[in-house]
């Protein structure tokens, strides 16, 4: 009895187009995102070899799907970018600065590219062109306007200069890519993360800026011009507190008679522009001991709220901001507006010193003092037990180290007389 022979269907199909050329097509699942099946296809150009390479490019295709290595679907950037971030478990203000990236970078230059083709040709092309201009111009000239819509120009309008972001921006805006296509992996929608093998840049060498003592002072005494301006800048340099930190203390997280200041949140500033409180930093309360001095520029900034309440008829209540606008510390002090007055307060000093530059010079300050890192790291409230401290001021570090050096060489007995066949004399 004659057996019947079964063929193996063959899989995928290669089809001609009117133009002449091929067009491969290899079945490859289901696509996650929109639940229809997802192909692979590849265009062969019309030729005496064409029927050859849509044989190699069908072999091509199925080991791609085999071996898991093909895209597993067509959705592009922008929809992986939607996605992540419905999932994304981070502060607030870090996902802030992610939108913020994402909008302004990544999805003018990559959003319509399909999430299969980000390989590491493509991300450093976008990289150097964020090297090039952060407008991403493409060498094109143009005015740039301060004002949307008809306006007449004023200086502020003027000719756009090509400014690259630096390298620690993307770095950042990798990372965010990174964590993306990551999140892609474990879905399923791809089987590879190429940002992982794209060359991006460095870590940046940290350089901290601390106002010299000479310049310190002068900005204090510029401040006190305004006593509470004044209050303001005093705590900031000697707690090393975060701007956002410090305007968000309220008059109970200061204890007097102790000399405590207890940080429990930050002030931030929400996707409608409205001021909200948040955790710290580090999600952890820390408290700072207070000296002398600042104890009674805070003692005087009290004295002077309960005097203007009461002139004012208005009840004052240890719930409300240190450092407030009103009377009562109803509002608290906007980090932005402390940000930018103390900025024309160093330029009309001809001082280069921003207010964040305030932390460095709290930090360095200590350090030079001999205070172990690990205490400074605590008060400035950076995690990882004074790591990232350490690598910030390391250079800060080393000149205690030297000053170390000096000290105990000064303590160390005579060196002992040598016999000159031995080498020179050397004594002290």
């Amino acid at each position: 009895m004659a057996t019947r022979s079964r063929t193996k269907r063959q899989r995928g199909e290669i089809e001609a187009l009117p133009s002449g050329s091929l067009r491969v097509k290899v079945y490859a699942g289901v696509d996650p995102v929109t639940r229809r099946r997802h192909y692979l296809t590849e265009t062969i150009p019309p030729g005496a070899t064409a029927n050859r390479e849509a044989e190699k490019a069908r072999t091509k295709l199925l080991a791609q799907v085999d071996e898991r290595r093909n895209p597993r679907t067509r959705a592009s950037v922008n929809q992986l970018l939607d996605r992540w971030l419905e999932v994304l478990d981070v502060d607030v203000s870090t996902r802030q600065g992610y939108v913020k990236k994402i909008e302004k970078h990544v999805r003018p230059l990559l959003g319509a590219v399909p999430v299969g083709k980000v390989d590491p040709e493509t991300l450093e092309s976008f990289y150097a062109v964020l090297r090039r201009c952060r407008d991403h111009c493409n060498g094109r000239k143009y005015i740039q306007h301060r004002k949307a819509g008809a306006h007449e120009c004023t200086a502020v309008c003027r000719q756009h200069e090509c400014k690259g972001l630096a390298d620690s921006t993307i770095r950042q805006i990798h990372w965010i890519i990174s964590g993306a296509l990551d999140t892609a992996v474990r879905w399923k929608w791809v089987s590879v993360n190429y940002a992982d093998q794209a060359k991006k840049p460095g870590v940046p060498r940290p350089n901290p800026t601390p106002p010299s003592a000479a310049d310190a002072a002068r900005l204090v005494n510029e401040a006190w011009k305004d006593p509470d301006w004044g209050a303001y800048v005093w705590v900031a340099m000697t707690t090393g507190a975060r701007r956002g930190e410090l305007c968000a203390v309220h008059w109970n997280d200061i204890d007097l008679d102790e000399g405590v200041l207890i940080l429990r949140r930050a002030l931030y500033v929400d996707e409608i522009g409205e001021l909200k409180e948040k955790d710290t930093k580090t999600h952890q309360h820390r408290r700072i001991a207070l000296d002398k001095e600042t104890l009674e520029v805070l003692g005087a900034l009290l004295e002077r709220c309960l005097q203007r309440a009461d002139a004012l008829g208005m009840m004052w209540s240890p719930e409300g901001y240190a450092f407030s606008p009103d009377p009562d510390g109803t509002r608290p002090l906007v980090p932005d507006t402390a940000t930018q007055r103390f900025g024309r307060m160093a330029d009309r000093l001809g001082i280069d010193s921003t207010l964040h530059s305030l932390r460095h010079y709290s930090a360095t300050e200590l350090i030079s003092a001999g205070v172990d890192v690990r205490t400074v790291a605590g008060r400035l409230g950076h995690g990882g037990g004074g790591a990232t401290t350490l690598r910030v001021y390391a250079a800060w570090v080393a000149e205690a180290d030297q000053r170390a050096a000096v000290t105990l060489s000064a303590r160390m007995p005579p060196l002992p007389r040598t016999a000159p066949e031995d080498g020179p004399i050397r004594s002290r």
